[in-house]
């Protein structure tokens, strides 16, 4: 499998160099731009397959970046930022991007944000080909056909609301949804009263699909932001005693 191209946007020396470095030794293809005309140039042009952005760029905010590229691709945007505010996650988050990685931040954690960006593009290419109405990550299945889920073979008893918002983070497997996208999404509005409904569904939810003996973590809790799916490696769940 040929490696991902990666867009670099970033105006400060050091950290591009960084960031370059890392992607040249992991054998990463990359093309980098210094502000947020030429990212969307170059966006535009080479078609990459993730963007890694910084916000503070000289001529633009970088979330009107994300918007620009939004208005035409859904190609993986991580925000690697300074600004470690909740409202700069949320703005940026909302403006469209996948992930948010503050700096400083360790090579590890910017290479492990890329890799799942690169299974999000797998399972879209997978999704691309006949669509199937199985959805499947780890032990969990959702049978879009039928609309049920199941956990290791075994039906999930789930409220409309829990099934929603199932499908709605398994549609989104390794991006961080916003809880305004969320209840924008599943109430039409994104009112306190939702926020706080939506806090409770996700907690009902997270107690039905990961119960039993291995516990296996699907859903990722970002306080104050947001919510994300985790894409499940077979190999990552505990084998059972027999």
């Amino acid at each position: 499998m040929n490696k991902p191209l990666i867009l670099v946007v970033e105006d400060d020396k050091p950290v591009r160099n960084l960031i370059n470095t890392t992607l040249k030794a992991h054998e990463y293809r990359y093309i980098d731009a210094v502000n947020g005309a030429a990212a969307v140039m170059e966006a535009a042009s080479h078609n990459p397959d993730i963007v890694l952005l910084d916000l503070g760029l000289p001529d633009m905010d970088g979330t009107e970046v994300i918007k620009s590229i939004r208005s035409w691709s859904s190609m993986p945007i991580i925000v690697i930022s300074a600004r470690s505010e909740d409202t700069d996650k949320i703005m940026a988050l909302d403006a469209g991007a996948d992930d948010y990685l503050t700096k400083p931040f360790s090579v590890g954690e910017l290479l492990a944000r890329i890799r799942v960006a690169q299974r999000r593009i797998s399972s879209a290419q997978a999704d691309a080909g006949p669509q199937s109405s199985l959805f499947t990550n780890g032990d969990l299945t959702i049978n879009y056909a039928e609309g049920c889920a199941y956990l290791a073979g075994e039906e999930l008893h789930l409220t409309p609301i829990e099934y929603k918002l199932l499908g709605l983070l398994a549609g989104n497997v390794g991006r961080v949804l916003t809880h305004t996208f969320i209840t924008q999404k599943i109430w039409g509005s994104s009112r306190e009263s939702d926020i706080a409904s939506l806090r409770v569904f996700m907690a009902t939810l997270r107690k039905k699909i990961e119960s039993g003996d291995d516990r296996t973590p699907y859903i990722q809790t970002h306080i104050g932001v947001g919510y994300r799916m985790l894409r499940i490696d077979q190999q990552d769940i505990p084998m059972k005693n027999s």
